[in-house]
């Protein structure tokens, strides 16, 4: 009975400081995972520089800015347009007067880390990888390191289309960060946030990974991002987002919200695709692309039950352009592309990345379906002109007009009631721009310069320039159905 007595006392002794332990243990768990973010943040921190622009943003008219940060939004109008939109109250909504657009003055704020091309470190230069958006249009850029050393930088190279620039500092010797495998992130991985958000310099902030591989979003043209929840504002932007060995696997740029703030939704541009861009950027100060000549569509569940395939098995060929590399290969309309270089294929945004980092003069070989059969077939990649990304159907910018056009598929054409070939659709229109006061908006399609039908962007290029010495280009819009004459003057 005495021994019975003993056990049950130390049973009940042991249930009474169990659920202590398990306290302690819990705080001490946490405590880790805090320090684990915090030697992070020491190990990246004096990589990433603060970024600060002055220049002109081309293209932009003049408007009331009565915003809630007073009379000069803090990191120039475009940070805000990029992040909220037209939402954001105060910003201009395409009323501004008709003539000649202003260039104002722009102050611009952002994010960007140092790195090591492939070519290894110079010992008298540091390059800086940013977003595209944070300098472009900048006369002069100034970085500042976290011990408090500042810079004047230089662009590299500028690619609109992928949002990645790359600066160069005439010193050497700074910090850099290495660079992790961005097609090995796995959703649910822990990811850190490191830039300057409204100018508050060197913030962290904490995430997982929400999604990988997003495209479609229309922020670039060229789009295979990162989603995270790790909070991303304006000032992010061009800023690493790091693992917890403290490696890059991403480059902040922008987040989704409806309500003007910070909702969970970020969005980083993979550092494979972004370190591949900056490459270019640096060895040649462009970037060179392949070019296939097709348009491509997905595959959802009603068109590959009409082609006998299984939805997400690869991607519909909708049309090839002539004379280019894929008709040459003998690709044909209603193929369908489920290997490229011997990776499966299932996203149309992914298949166009792929083929664009693809080095032109090459020769690759894709696998198709057509009428249930399978096929390997090479080809030659091309190299992607402007005129190569019009014949494409892709979008094209006029940034003096302020307009992004593309030439109509046949899929677009039969969508929008037209004949292919009769007008070019409007896909997006640059706030505070000519096109925006005149009142044009994305979905429209331009039928018209100057009482003469347009029926390509090329040609439509071609009569914005003829009409230049004009000064002014008469333009018939049409959107839902309805008609008008609209007036863009220089």
């Amino acid at each position: 009975m005495k021994r019975l007595m003993t056990f049950l006392a130390v049973l009940i002794a042991v249930s009474l400081t169990a659920p202590t332990w398990a306290r302690d243990e819990a705080v001490e768990s946490l405590r880790e995972t805090g320090k684990a973010f915090a030697s992070v943040g020491r190990a990246v921190s004096p990589s990433v520089v603060f970024i600060r622009v002055e220049g002109t943003r081309p293209g932009s008219a003049p408007g009331p800015m009565s915003s809630p940060f007073g009379e000069e939004l803090p990191f120039g109008e475009e940070f805000f347009r990029r992040f909220f939109g037209d939402r954001l109250p105060g910003l201009p909504r395409g009323q501004a007067p008709q003539g000649s657009p202003r260039q104002p003055r722009m102050m611009g704020q952002g994010s960007g880390f140092v790195f090591v091309p492939d070519t290894g470190g110079l010992g008298d230069r540091t390059f800086i990888m940013t977003n595209n958006h944070v300098v472009e249009g900048a006369d002069r850029i100034r970085v500042t390191f976290e011990d408090g050393r500042e810079f004047d930088a230089e662009v590299t190279g500028r690619d609109p289309q992928s949002d990645v620039a790359v600066l160069e500092l005439k010193t050497g010797g700074l910090p850099a960060l290495p660079f992790a495998d961005s097609a090995q992130l796995e959703v649910g991985e822990w990811v850190v946030a490191i830039g300057n958000p409204f100018g508050l310099s060197h913030t962290l902030t904490v995430g997982v990974v929400s999604a990988t591989g997003r495209t479609g979003l229309g922020i670039n043209d060229y789009e295979d991002f990162i989603q995270t929840d790790a909070a991303i504002n304006p000032g992010n932007s061009g800023g690493p987002l790091v693992n917890l060995d403290g490696e890059v696997v991403g480059m902040n740029t922008a987040i989704f919200s409806r309500s003007g703030g910070y909702m969970g939704v970020g969005f980083a541009i993979p550092i494979n695709l972004a370190s591949a861009i900056a490459e270019q950027l640096i060895a040649q100060g462009e970037v060179t692309r392949g070019f296939l000549g097709v348009v491509i569509q997905p595959l959802t569940a009603e068109l590959a039950d009409s082609f006998g395939m299984q939805q997400g098995e690869g991607i519909l060929v909708a049309q090839v352009s002539e004379d280019s590399p894929a008709q040459q290969a003998g690709l044909r309309e209603g193929d369908v592309i489920v290997a490229y270089r011997g990776e499966p294929v299932s996203d149309v945004g992914n298949f166009r990345n792929r083929v664009a980092l693809t080095p032109p003069g090459s020769t690759q070989e894709i696998t198709l379906v057509r009428e249930g059969g399978r096929q390997t077939v090479e080809i030659t990649i091309g190299t992607l002109t402007p005129d190569a990304f019009a014949a494409a159907g892709q979008p094209q910018r006029s940034d003096e007009l302020g307009l992004t056009m593309q030439d109509l598929t046949p899929q677009l054409a039969e969508q929008f009631g037209v004949m292919p070939g009769v007008g070019v659709l409007v896909t997006e229109v640059q706030s505070g721009s000519m096109a925006a006061a005149a009142g044009i908006e994305a979905g429209s399609l331009i039928l018209q310069v100057n009482r003469s039908a347009v029926g390509s962007v090329g040609e439509f290029q071609q009569a914005v320039a003829a009409a230049r010495a004009a000064g002014g280009l008469l333009l018939l819009v049409r959107k839902d159905d309805v008609q008008r004459y609209v007036v863009l003057n220089w």
